[in-house]
């Protein structure tokens, strides 16, 4: 996603609806009415930005070592002009996208960036501890949630398609997709406590919501997206079914479901947006991420790099830490 126009300009309060009006309609990757709300929540779209960057940051991460790294056509944008629809590896990008989004969101109303929402208004958890305060100022997963389905979605929502079309799937797909990185940041959200007992006895304590790191989100995309479900039309065409029912025929909410997945060492001859050309692997071929599995069987090029990295840090009084810049030799391979 681009570099939002109001970075680094004056605030919110300052600017001429008029103006925002325009900024919002001029933005490239918005549909419609995604630009129309943001003329609503104009103060909400850095956040979205952020959101959808560390979702691409965190895919990057997770899939280094694979023959799709989370990379994505140059006339493309991540919320519907994802060229490659129906596969798993755009699954993972709605999927980890839709979770940043939730991500950044939650804190931003945490830590008051928002005019339309503060801290969490969650139910106190049964489990809790009688005597423990509920209510300190938690990570607002709810409103989080509400606004990234409201404004992605709305996309999706736009058109409609005959039962039973390609068009109709992509939109049912993207959906379930988005859905499910929204609900993994929601499902491995927890409860966090601070003491506050004499002498740090912990005999009272206040607990909020609280969100979980970015990287574990990750995590649990990548694990999704290794057990990506396949899925066909039911009998009427207006609804998606797990191709292999088994006992379990309904979707699970936190499921990523896919139509197929391309076969990248072939795409790579004559798509250059997937070519491993270039790209470092790991020596060892005893795993997935193998020179061998990642450059497609083809070679490989070994070269020696300097690393410069702090070294022999020492604390000095009062109060600095002082070290020395130490250079280390190590091996890189380079898929040719």
């Amino acid at each position: 996603m681009e570099v939002l126009p109001w970075k680094n300009q004056s605030p919110l309060l300052e600017r001429d609806p008029s103006e925002i009006k325009h900024i919002c309609l001029k933005l490239s990757g918005y549909s419609t009415d995604q630009a129309l709300m943001c003329t609503k929540y104009y103060d909400h779209m850095p956040a979205v930005s952020i959101g959808a960057r560390i979702g691409i940051e965190e895919c990057q991460r997770q899939l280094k070592y694979r023959h799709w790294n989370c990379s994505i056509p140059h006339n493309s944008d991540i919320y519907g002009s994802f060229s490659y629809y129906f596969t798993k590896e755009a699954a993972f990008a709605h999927a980890i996208s839709n979770a940043g989004v939730v991500h950044a969101i939650a804190r931003s109303c945490k830590e008051a960036k928002l005019s339309t929402c503060g801290c969490s208004t969650e139910d106190r958890p049964k489990h809790l501890h009688r005597d423990w305060i509920w209510g300190g100022c938690g990570d607002n997963l709810k409103y989080a949630y509400w606004f990234a389905k409201t404004f992605i979605d709305i996309r999706e929502k736009e058109s409609s398609f005959p039962r039973g079309s390609k068009d109709l799937a992509k939109i049912l797909v993207n959906l379930h997709n988005n859905n499910a990185g929204r609900m993994m940041v929601y499902q491995m959200s927890s409860v966090a406590c601070k003491c506050h007992g004499v002498f740090g006895s912990c005999s009272l304590r206040s607990c909020w919501k609280q969100l979980p790191p970015f990287m574990q989100i990750g995590h649990r995309v990548t694990q999704k997206y290794d057990m990506a479900k396949q899925v066909k039309f039911n009998k009427r065409g207006t609804r998606l079914k797990k191709k292999k029912s088994g006992h379990k025929k309904k979707l699970l909410d936190d499921e990523l479901i896919t139509c197929n997945s391309p076969d990248y060492c072939k795409l790579s001859r004559v798509h250059s947006g997937f070519i491993t050309s270039g790209r470092e692997c790991k020596s060892d071929r005893k795993k997935s991420e193998s020179c061998e599995v990642l450059c497609c069987n083809s070679s490989y090029r070994t070269f020696t790099r300097e690393v410069h990295e702090k070294c022999h840090c020492k604390f000095i009084w009062c109060c600095k830490i002082k070290c020395q810049v130490c250079i280390r030799l190590e091996q890189v391979h380079v898929c040719n």
